[in-house]
């Protein structure tokens, strides 16, 4: 008996063991639930590595958006049509493929995918400047570099989009979203003014090998994740591309809440960049702002997208998400009409304040509605719904950049900026419509009605090509 009671001892102690080593790893697990609940404490070594080296990369394209229109202008002395194609051409990409681009991102690991688009960006932004030290360079290779480089930004966007709920809980998006803004609007700030100053010491091509050079840093950072991402599920009757792409389209075009946000996305991007492609222009041409100055005039935009990040959070407590987003687009859109009323001298101050008013409505609804998507969508539908999203949104930054640049040579620059101005001012109307208005908060996921709808959309496409298979 004694015996049998020392080995019962025994196997009493190693079950008290394997309780305390079970305590200490639920004590372990506790404190890292405690420091991700919260991403404004302590953020996640996955979430902080995407965040610093998307910074460094928002940083380097904000050098990029002084440089070059800058060597456009000044280095090869091009006119106003010329510089508009040029902010045409980095956007082009998304009319051309952004509806393939998503349907590919939702069958492939995101994160080498965004490997690889920023190393071909890097190579083709470190040729610009070696074209210019050995007295090559050309419009033509800036509009190639503009367009393969945009090429690049459309898989990088839609992944890194989709890549984002991997990395951070679900609870977490909206303080990620805030985050990614925020230092967006940080980054934009001292990109531009950067870019001015590199623009003005040492001549605006140095300005794009800068921003090679971040591409690099957000490639090492991409490199250094920690976390496995989870293998895209490959269904055995999968659906062929175009069929996915009408999936995510119809999704898109039927859910009341995304087509209404999608409409009023893509009218003001037409109106905001078409002030966009003009804006450098006008201030060296017009105004006679020095190249070192453009920058810091233009960086006022980082400063109301910073403070538009800051108050998205506060915004969507105090008022509700919808509530909020309203606010903010209405409050700030008419701030738009400072821009045309510039002069030169002092007067060119009413940029700054017309560009950083813009941006924080722009800023601070992007916030709302990026965090919205990413809980609202269904998963598996992500990806293409972010690019249809995104098609119908960048897709008209290209028209509106050609707009801009035709109304500008045939009317002129100052009453183009009214023109456009104007239209920002009463676009948020369009946000007064159903579902938005009367609603507080953005659903989180689609109500019985509308499921039932978006799932009738998809079940053609799953038929058709479960058809086609058994032939």
């Amino acid at each position: 008996m004694s015996e049998e009671n020392a080995v019962m001892n025994d196997e009493q102690s190693v079950m008290n063991d394997e309780n305390a080593v079970m305590n200490d790893e639920n004590a372990v697990m506790g404190d890292e639930n405690e420091g991700g609940a919260g991403l404004d404490m302590r953020p996640r070594h996955d979430f902080r590595l995407l965040w610093g080296g998307e910074t460094v990369s928002k940083f380097g394209s904000s050098i990029s958006g002084v440089a070059m229109p800058l060597v456009a202008v000044v280095t090869l002395h091009a006119g106003t049509l010329w510089v508009s194609m040029l902010a045409a051409a980095a956007w082009l990409p998304w009319l051309l493929f952004g509806l393939s681009a998503g349907a590919w991102v939702d069958r492939v690991r995101r994160r080498p995918l965004m490997i690889a688009c920023n190393l071909v960006s890097l190579v083709l932004l470190a040729g610009v400047p070696v074209a210019a030290w050995y007295g090559v360079l050309t419009m033509a290779q800036l509009l190639a570099v503009s367009l393969l480089t945009g090429c690049a930004s459309v898989l990088f966007s839609v992944a890194y989009r989709v890549y984002l709920p991997t990395a951070v809980a679900r609870d977490e998006l909206s303080a990620a979203n805030a985050k990614l803004q925020g230092s967006e609007s940080v980054a934009q700030l001292g990109g531009l003014g950067a870019g001015g100053l590199l623009a003005g010491a040492l001549g605006a091509v140095t300005g794009l090998l800068a921003d090679a050079a971040t591409f690099l840093v957000s490639t090492l950072c991409l490199l250094a994740v920690r976390g496995r991402e989870p293998r895209v599920e490959t269904p055995r009757a999968r659906p062929g591309l175009r069929a996915e792409i009408r999936e995510g389209l119809r999704h898109t075009l039927r859910d009341p809440y995304l087509r209404v946000l999608t409409v009023y996305g893509s009218i003001t991007n037409l109106l905001l960049t078409g002030c966009q492609a003009i804006l450098t222009v006008f201030l060296v041409r017009e105004l006679g702002v020095g190249e070192g100055a453009v920058g810091w005039l233009l960086a006022a935009g980082g400063v109301g997208g910073f403070l538009g990040a800051l108050a998205a959070g506060p915004m969507a407590r105090r008022f509700g998400t919808a509530r909020g987003m309203l606010l903010c687009k209405l409050v700030t859109a008419p701030l738009g009409l400072l821009i045309p009323l510039a002069g030169p001298g002092a007067r060119s101050v009413l940029v700054a304040l017309g560009l950083a008013g813009l941006s924080v409505g722009v800023v601070c609804g992007s916030v709302i509605q990026g965090a919205f998507r990413q809980t609202y969508c269904p998963p598996e539908l992500l990806g293409r719904i972010t690019a249809s999203y995104s098609v119908a949104n960048y897709g008209s930054v290209p028209v509106g950049a050609l707009l801009g640049g035709a109304l500008g040579t045939s009317f002129g620059l100052r009453p183009t900026l009214w023109l456009l101005t104007a239209g920002l001012a009463v676009s948020s109307l369009l946000l007064l419509v159903k579902p938005l208005a009367g609603r507080r908060d953005l659903p989180t996921e689609p109500v019985a009605g509308e499921r039932a709808a978006a799932e009738a959309t998809a079940a053609p496409v799953r038929t058709a090509t479960a058809t086609a298979r058994a032939m």
